[in-house]
């Protein structure tokens, strides 16, 4: 009996043995996935190998709990690929943050090369155009005033001109004596305190920005080419003005009041100005003109600012605006033309004007400006023109706008102060004193005065005549309107 019941023990103990080998593997699994938890969860490491218990290994809860933990990670670690995936796609199919589009047609080649020579050209020209300057000024509007030395300007660069100097000032018409007492600030930059030394002139600095505005390097700084007056329907060009012609004329004079007309296009404009013309209305017009403009092509805002203009062949290639080329000689450095005016008038308030006179020298036969209560501005040299070298046959007072007709009906954009000439002082845009500089220096009131509104439904003109402000007109208008569409 005894030695029986040692067999059976010592099987059972066997059994026993043999059963814990065959599971030996399981618990050393269960162990292995238990160590990398620890390592994921960011527990410290074990640096050996742990001695799991064979109870632990037995436990059925465990072991439950061991494969759940291990089963659960698997999912878990492929989820935020899953996230990043869908977002990813999420993104590229979302219209605000999709891939931008090829900015040029499948048949059109990209040629950086073309840009960079553009853009060497800009250069080159800004290079040419903006003198060094003695000193410069930052005006509130954000224009840049440099004050450049006057034998330095940019008309000294025309081969008729090289190695001048600017010339001394010249007899004023008889009868230009004012008795009126303008305020002698003008202009925005001027604000500051801050002026030009004597022996320098303000010029603006041209931008890369302003060149890239234009319709190319070439264009920069002109008028399109069209006609001065009469069929303007075709050009886009429609003005409300009165003239005088049949006679020979060597200057002109007048006030003008000053607004800021909205512009609804950036490549339309809206002036007020007075125009000496000589010649045919082909190609060999010669015109100087003077005045306010609003043009956000050319200086990239909507302020009226004091300009300039001539050409000699119906703006085809030459002239320019103020001091964009060799031409007009500036010798006054307290104005700068192309710069924004300031104060102007306002509806139904203060009204603010400029006195303007072009007149001939009789001496030297160059073309001189007046700006404001005598200040000279300088001149025009009489070799630029080929009919202006002698006398004009025409003189123009008053508004002109461009209509480009971008929506598909007329433009918006506003002559003058935007209203009717009918509405009157303070509300109407205004020349007076209109004047004419006869061959004998004199000046003299106007005669013969013609009226033209190219659309009167858009701006119409109206003229008059009293004690105080002598041969005057009103003028302008808002555009399109229920009369105008």
């Amino acid at each position: 009996m005894g030695n029986e019941m040692m067999r059976r023990k010592t099987k059972q103990w066997n059994d026993k043995k043999k059963q814990k080998r065959k599971l030996r593997p399981c618990c050393e699994i269960q162990s292995r996935t238990r160590q990398t938890q620890v390592v994921i969860s960011s527990e410290p490491k074990q640096t050996t190998k742990p001695k799991h218990s064979s109870k632990l290994a037995y436990s059925t809860t465990t072991t439950t709990a061991t494969t759940t933990s291990t089963n659960s990670y698997q999912p878990f670690s492929f989820v935020p690929m899953l996230l990043v995936l869908f977002l990813f796609v999420s993104f590229l199919s979302f219209p605000a943050f999709s891939l931008p589009h090829h900015p040029f047609p499948a048949n059109q080649t990209f040629r950086p090369e073309k840009e960079l020579q553009k853009l060497k050209r800009v250069n080159a020209y800004l290079k040419k155009i903006n003198k060094p300057a003695v000193k410069t000024i930052q005006s509130s509007d954000g224009d840049v005033i440099d004050c450049v030395l006057a034998h330095l300007q940019p008309a000294f660069d025309h081969p008729l001109l090289k190695g001048q100097k600017p010339l001394d000032p010249p007899e004023r018409p008889k009868g230009h004596e004012s008795k009126e007492t303008i305020q002698e600030s003008y202009q925005q930059w001027t604000e500051s305190g801050e002026s030009c030394p004597e022996g320098t002139i303000p010029v603006r600095r041209t931008t890369e920005k302003d060149i890239l505005r234009a319709s190319s390097i070439g264009r920069y700084g002109r008028k399109p080419r069209r006609h001065v007056r009469r069929d303007s329907t075709g050009s886009g060009h429609e003005h409300a003005v009165v003239f005088v012609n049949g006679e020979q004329y060597y200057g002109a004079k007048a006030n003008l009041n000053v607004w800021a007309p909205r512009v609804t296009d950036q490549y339309e404009f809206s002036l007020s100005q007075l125009w000496v013309i000589s010649g045919s209305f082909g190609n060999d017009l010669n015109t100087i003109e003077a005045g306010w403009q609003v043009s956000p092509e050319l200086y990239g805002d909507n302020y009226p600012r004091f300009f300039t203009y001539w050409t000699t062949d119906a703006y085809q290639a030459t002239g320019c605006y103020n001091l964009l080329c060799s031409g007009f000689v500036q010798t006054n450095n307290k104005i700068a033309i192309g710069a924004a005016i300031s104060p102007r008038s306002s509806y139904n308030g203060r009204q603010f004007d400029i006195g303007l006179m072009v007149w001939k020298d009789p001496k030297h036969g160059h073309w001189w400006l007046e700006f404001g209560s005598g200040l000279l501005v300088g001149y025009w040299p009489d070799f630029l023109f080929s009919h202006l070298r002698s006398h004009a046959t025409m003189l123009q007072f008053g508004g002109e706008i461009v209509n480009s007709r971008s929506s598909g009906f007329h433009t918006s954009t506003q002559m003058g102060s935007g209203h009717f000439s009918g509405e009157g002082f303070g509300k109407a845009s205004y020349f007076r004193n209109l004047q004419i500089v006869d061959w004998d220096n004199n000046l003299l009131p106007l005669s013969n005065l013609h009226l033209l509104a190219d659309h009167s439904n858009c701006y119409d003109i109206r003229q008059g005549k009293n004690n105080v402000w002598g041969t005057y007109f009103y003028y302008g208008g808002p555009g399109r309107n229920v009369r105008c569409p």
